[in-house]
C-alpha cells in the first residue's frame, strides 16, 4: 500500500542528490562487508609460541547452521540469543568449527565461547555473509568470497564461502572452507546452487592447488537429488565425503526419482544431511576420519528442543605429515 505523507515538495536536484548520497552510503556498507579478514586475533600472545613439531594428530570437527537469522524470522523454535549465546558455550570443545547463518547475534555466540581465533564477523542481515570459523590453532588469514548467482531470499545477504588456513603444527597448515551455499528446490534455486558449487571448485583449483583441504558447511545439496551437483564437485576436487567414508560404506547414494528431502532436524548418522564434511589429502598430508556424529543432545535446551533449526555434524580426524611438503608457504594464498 502507497501512503502519500505531507512532505514539501523538493527540487529533481535535490532528489538527485539525496539518491546519490544514499547509494554511496550504502556502496561504502556493503565494500566494508566484503572486507577481507587477515585473521582473528588471539586472546593468548603465548598460542603461537605453543606450536610443536608434530607430524601426526587428532582433530575433533564440527559443522553447524546456528539460525542467527534475527527471531521475527528465523525458522528456529526457541528463543535466539540465549539459544546461539549457549551453542557457542557448547562449540568451545572442537578443535576446528565452521558456523553459518552466524548473522545477527555474533555478540552472543563469541561471549561464552573459549576458542581463541575466532574469524572476525562481518555484520548481520544484509552485510554480514553468516560464515564464521573458530580454531584452538592459529588463523594465518581468512578470505571471503560471496557467490555471483543466487535465487530468492538467498540475494538478500551476501553468502558464499570463505577459505581460512589455519596452522597446526610449525610445519603443517590446512586449508579450511566454509560455504553455504543456495537452499531451496526450485529451478531457479537449483541453477544457483549448481554455479555456486562451480564458483568454490575453480576458487579452490586455483587457491588450494596440490594443498590438502577441509570444506565443512551447509551445501544445501544432495547426492539422491540429481538435479544437485555435488557428485560432479566433488569428482572435479578428488575430495572424499566423511559420511559417505564411515557410514555409507564408500558408496555414493544413488539418485531417487521424485526425491524429497528429510527435515534438517530428522537427519541421523545414516542418512545423508546436507551439512557435509569433505576432505583432500595430499601425498605429504594423509587425514583418516575417525568418528561421524549427528549432534543433537548436545544441541538442545533443558526442554530437549533443538537450539537451531539444523543438526551440528562433528567428526573425529587423524591426520599424519608424510614429508616436508606442507611448510607453510606464507599468510596469502
Amino acid at each position: 500500500m502507497l501512503i502519500n505523507l505531507p512532505y514539501p515538495q523538493k527540487s529533481k536536484a535535490w532528489n538527485f542528490r539525496f539518491i546519490g548520497g544514499l547509494s554511496l552510503f550504502i556502496l561504502v556498507l556493503l565494500l566494508f562487508s566484503f572486507k577481507r579478514s587477515q585473521g582473528s586475533r588471539s586472546n593468548h600472545p603465548a598460542a603461537y609460541m605453543e606450536l610443536t613439531d608434530a607430524t601426526s594428530g587428532e582433530l575433533s570437527l564440527l559443522t553447524y547452521n546456528i539460525a542467527g537469522l534475527p527471531a521475527i524470522i528465523s525458522s528456529a523454535e526457541t528463543e535466539r540469543s540465549s539459544s546461539i549465546e549457549r551453542i557457542g558455550e557448547q562449540v568451545s570443545g572442537f578443535d576446528i568449527v565452521n558456523a553459518q547463518e552466524d548473522f545477527n547475534y555474533n555478540a552472543e555466540f563469541y561471549a561464552m565461547n573459549t576458542h581463541p581465533f575466532r574469524t572476525e564477523s562481518m555484520g548481520g542481515v544484509p552485510f554480514g555473509d553468516g560464515l564464521s570459523t573458530l580454531s584452538k590453532y592459529p588463523i594465518l588469514f581468512t578470505d571471503r568470497v560471496a557467490w555471483k548467482d543466487c535465487s530468492g531470499s538467498d540475494c538478500l545477504t551476501p553468502k558464499g564461502f570463505s577459505l581460512s588456513r589455519i596452522q597446526l603444527t610449525k610445519s603443517v597448515t590446512l586449508d579450511v572452507y566454509n560455504i553455504h551455499a543456495t537452499a531451496q528446490n526450485n529451478s531457479s534455486a537449483v541453477a544457483a546452487r549448481k554455479k555456486n558449487l562451480q564458483q568454490i571448485a575453480a576458487y579452490i583449483q586455483e587457491k588450494s592447488k596440490d594443498r590438502a583441504v577441509l570444506i565443512m558447511g551447509d551445501f544445501n545439496a544432495h547426492y539422491a537429488f540429481a538435479e544437485d551437483n555435488v557428485r560432479d564437485f566433488q569428482a572435479a576436487l578428488g575430495l572424499s565425503d566423511s559420511w559417505v567414508v564411515l557410514r555409507n560404506q564408500g558408496k555414493l547414494p544413488d539418485h531417487q526419482a521424485n526425491f524429497v528431502a528429510a527435515h534438517a532436524l530428522e537427519v541421523h548418522n545414516d542418512c545423508e544431511s546436507i551439512d557435509k564434511i569433505f576432505f583432500r589429502n595430499t601425498d605429504a598430508l594423509i587425514m583418516h576420519p575417525e568418528t561421524y556424529q549427528v549432534e543433537q543432545a548436545m544441541f538442545s535446551n533443558e526442554k530437549g528442543q533443538p537450539l537451531s533449526d539444523h543438526c551440528a555434524i562433528s567428526l573425529t580426524m587423524k591426520w599424519e605429515l608424510l614429508d616436508s611438503a606442507e611448510e607453510i608457504e606464507g599468510a596469502t594464498p
